[in-house]
């Protein structure tokens, strides 16, 4: 029983890791990646579409994405939508290629970033602890309920805080490498 707990908090943890580093591919590096682009929907015959599903998206070279929509008649609605985005970004049109140029980051604007990283680190935190606490409320109804004595208590709430501990060292980690990576000039 005391396992099932301490599996399911584990999987959980890890799908808030995995959110966490899903919000930092949107906090865009100076380099060109074509993850900075996932949260932008753009209006395809009247339904919000990621535009990963309406384009192709390359990196032309380390400063500039390269997209080619599958339809000419989008290419006004994906510059409108990356302009709308809030990441900073001025498309321009060739034919039928947007280039989008990556703006070089200033001192203030990566400041802001890793601001914005951190915030993301901490709600990646937080998350952990909301898991840490549903499983050690669960381990301690198993208590009441007299299923488990109160070493297997003991040992099952231990188990759960080593969870949290490996968790909230790996959000450190992947947060440290994203500032470092911010930083870089």
């Amino acid at each position: 029983m005391i396992n099932d707990i301490k599996n399911d908090a584990q999987e959980r943890m890890v799908k808030s890791i995995g959110a966490m580093v899903d919000a930092f591919k949107k906090i865009r590096t100076g380099r060109a990646h074509p993850s900075i682009l996932d949260g932008v929907m753009v209006d395809y015959y009247g339904s919000p579409t990621q535009l990963s599903q309406l384009a192709n998206i390359n990196v032309e070279d380390g400063r500039c994405l390269a997209i080619v929509p599958w339809e000419k008649p989008l290419i006004p609605a994906i510059e409108k939508a990356i302009m709308k985005s809030d990441l900073g970004l001025n498309p321009s049109t060739t034919g039928d290629k947007i280039r989008v140029p990556m703006p070089a980051l200033t001192e203030e604007t990566r400041k802001q970033f890793i601001k914005k990283a951190r915030a993301e680190a901490e709600k990646g935190r937080v998350s952990i602890r909301n898991i840490r606490r549903d499983a050690n409320g669960m381990i301690k109804d198993l208590l009441k309920e007299k299923e488990i004595s109160e070493d297997e208590e003991r040992g099952g709430q231990d188990q759960v805080q080593k969870l949290t501990n490996q968790s909230i060292a790996e959000i450190d980690g992947i947060l440290a490498g994203k500032e470092k990576d911010l930083m870089q000039v």
